[in-house]
Formats: structure tokens, C-alpha cells, sequence
């Protein structure tokens, strides 16, 4: 009878082999491990590295920058741009009429009462009011006032009017005295446009309609009060604040001027969160803006298993007049006229935070975590162990 050899010693050391070789060409496959973006010292080092023609700027976080950045995104209120105006009615405007009588005291000579010759009271008569007939403020602002001449006045208020006619007059009429008043405005109107119930042309009268009373003539914002910016356009000047700042600050509920244009503008604003933070996203914000610290909040703040707290940063196109300005004196920008910079911001100091507080984000940033270094020697190691798992199962399975 035959003697049967057992060939199962033999088999494992080929498997033993193969799983070696396996294992030496999956290590040499994860040389390289996939990962969400550069690291930290990748970008710290990206200065000088070309964004549509122009080289990007790296700024660390600090307490300076952080200020000058501030300052420079304090834009003007509505009540610094815009300022304060008189109600309608109060000051003279084109198209208005207005109704001028003279007084002279007696015996009066420029607009006396003249009696026809040989009548007994014939001659020069006691002085009474002379009213001349009412006038329409012409489209250069100007009124023609016997023995006077054109006067300016557009922009200024009746008794202003009342003082320069009445100095205009002396010497040519014996004490005279003015009055001066509006006898009709002209329709004054503003206008409220944007994401409104209903938008048009509205009037202003002498009580002085303010923003916040033409948006609700409008029927108020189609959006949440939150996500709304209101824009006021005056002439040449442009201002722009959250609906919700205007709201809570009474100062900056103006009066309006006519032919002022408001806009309620609804703004989705949002930025990105890349790389090793809670959640990777799109992350939308109020129009009432958002801190730096705020928005790692909202991403879920840092990975623990895989964060770089040496490596927080922002991605912007930003404002030169943000920059310092020997940095911007050197730096080259987009054909937009912005500057690429990455802010970086070292969560392993203590003030980080504080200086995360006062930063702002601005729309389409991108806010990117990068991964520590110790995060692929982890990866490393769970794929060894995973082929060594596997080895032992295998081996297991032929003895």
C-alpha cells in the first residue's frame, strides 16, 4: 500500500510567499496616500506661486493683520454716506411754485401804488404789499424776480430765499421786507426696487419717509430679513448695509431725498470647507456676515483623527487697500484688480481664537484644514494590519 504525502506544509509556505509579495507591493502602492489637499508646509511655502497672472500672497493671522483688516472692511453707514435731509416742503426744489410779496415801508417808491395825475391823491400813496405773481422754479433751480434779477433757488429753504432777495433790495427799495412761501411742490418720488412685495414709485411728503417706512409701502422683503441687504443709491454716492443692522439701529433708518433709489437685494451668501474639518460643504451665511470662528463652528470645527492645528487656512481674491502696504506695494493682481492670498491662522495658540473672532468671512471664501502629517503614517499603518489580518485568515483557512 502507498504511503500518501502530506503536501499542506508546502502549500502554506507558498501562501506565506505570496502574501509577502502582497504585502510589498500594496507598501509600495500606499508610497503615496490619498489625502484632501496640500499640506501645511505646501502652503505655507505658496507664496510666490502664480493665480491668474498674479502671485499669491501667504499672511499669517495675527492680531496686526487681523485689525488692518478690519479697519478696511468698515464700510460707511447710511447715516455717514447719506446723512440727514430736510422733509419735503422745507427747502425749495426744481418744479416747485412759489408766491414772493414785498413790503416797503413808507413813503414806499420801488413798488408803491402809483394814483393816475390829477386825481386828489395823486402821487406817491402810503405803502401796501406788493404780491408778484407766482413763480415755477425753473430745471436750473432759478427764479426772475423784478428789480432783483435770476436767483438760485433750488436747495434752499423760504426764508434763506426771503434773506438774500431782501438783501438784493437794498438800496433800491425804501426798507423792504420779504415773504416768501411754497405754494405747490412738485411730485417728489422715490423708488424701491429688488426683492420686494411690490415695487414702484412712491411719494415723499413734508412728514419725511424714512428707508424703512418706503420698503414698507413696497409691502416689505420677499426673503428673510436675515439674507437681505439694502442698497441706497443718491446721485453719484452708493451705500450699502444689512437690512437687519438698519433694523436694530435707528440712526441708520435715514430720510429720505427724492429721487432716491433703495434696492433690496436678497443675498445667499456662503463659503467652502475643505479638507480635514467636521464636514466638507458649502456652507451658507446670513447677510448680517459671519466670524471666523463662527464658520469653523459651523463646519464641525477640526477633525481630531486628522487635523493640522498648525494649518487652518483661508483662500481669498482679496481688496489691495486690505493688505498691508508694503506687501501690496510689491504684489501683482488678477486682471479684476484683487490680490490671491491665503490667510493661515495656528490654532495652537491660545489667541487664534480670539484673533478667529474679529476675522470676517467674506463671500465665496474657501476655508481648507489640512491634514497632519501623522495622518498617513495612521493610514500606513491600518493597511498593514488589514494585510496582515487578511494573511492570518487565509493561512487559517489551509490548515
Amino acid at each position: 500500500m502507498m504511503k500518501t504525502t502530506d503536501r499542506r506544509p508546502v502549500r502554506r509556505v507558498r501562501l506565506g510567499r505570496l502574501l509577502v509579495l502582497a504585502l510589498v507591493i500594496a507598501v509600495a502602492g500606499c508610497s503615496r496616500f490619498g489625502r484632501s489637499g496640500p499640506y501645511a508646509g505646501a502652503l505655507r511655502h505658496a507664496g510666490g506661486a502664480q493665480v491668474q497672472a498674479a502671485a499669491i500672497t501667504v499672511v499669517d493671522l495675527t492680531a496686526a493683520s487681523a485689525a488692518h483688516l478690519v479697519q478696511a472692511d468698515h464700510g460707511q453707514t447710511f447715516a455717514q454716506a447719506l446723512g440727514d435731509v430736510a422733509p419735503v416742503g422745507t427747502v425749495i426744489g426744481k418744479g416747485d411754485t412759489i408766491d414772493i410779496a414785498v413790503w416797503e415801508a413808507p413813503p414806499a417808491a420801488l413798488f408803491a401804488t402809483i394814483s393816475p395825475p390829477g386825481t386828489p391823491a395823486s402821487g406817491i400813496q402810503a405803502a401796501r404789499s406788493t404780491g408778484l405773481p407766482e413763480q415755477t422754479v425753473d430745471e436750473t433751480g432759478r427764479i426772475f424776480m423784478p428789480f432783483v434779477g435770476e436767483v438760485d433757488a433750488a436747495g434752499r429753504s423760504p426764508i434763506d430765499l426771503e434773506r438774500e432777495i431782501t438783501q438784493r433790495l437794498q438800496g433800491k427799495a425804501n426798507h423792504p421786507q420779504v415773504i416768501v412761501r411754497i405754494t405747490h411742490n412738485a411730485l417728489k418720488n422715490v423708488s424701491v426696487l429688488g426683492d420686494v412685495a411690490a415695487s414702484g414709485r412712491f411719494g415723499v411728503t413734508p412728514h419725511g419717509e424714512r428707508v424703512l417706512d418706503a420698503l414698507a409701502n413696497a409691502g416689505g422683503v420677499k426673503q428673510p430679513v436675515t439674507k437681505m441687504v439694502l442698497q441706497i443709491t443718491r446721485g453719484s454716492t452708493v451705500a450699502s448695509m444689512p437690512l437687519d443692522t438698519v433694523i436694530r439701529d435707528p440712526a441708520q433708518n435715514v430720510r429720505l431725498a427724492p429721487d432716491d433709489v433703495v434696492t433690496a437685494l436678497y443675498q445667499p451668501w456662503t463659503f467652502t470647507v475643505l479638507g480635514a474639518a467636521g464636514t466638507n460643504a458649502e456652507v451658507p451665511f446670513e447677510a448680517t456676515g459671519m466670524t471666523l470662528a463662527q464658520a469653523l463652528g459651523r463646519a464641525g470645527g477640526l477633525n481630531d483623527a486628522r487635523a493640522d492645528i498648525h494649518g487652518v487656512f483661508l483662500f481669498r481674491l482679496e481688496n489691495p487697500a486690505a493688505l498691508d502696504p508694503a506687501t501690496v506695494a510689491t504684489a501683482r493682481t488678477t486682471p479684476d484688480g484683487r490680490v490671491p492670498v491665503i490667510y493661515r491662522l495656528n490654532m495652537a495658540d491660545p489667541a487664534a481664537f480670539f484673533i478667529a473672532q474679529g476675522f470676517r468671512i467674506r463671500d465665496h471664501d474657501v476655508l481648507y484644514v489640512a491634514n497632519a502629517p501623522g495622518a498617513d503614517l495612521q493610514k500606513f499603518a491600518n493597511t498593514l494590519a488589514n494585510f496582515a489580518y487578511a494573511g492570518l485568515g487565509i493561512i487559517n483557512q489551509v490548515k
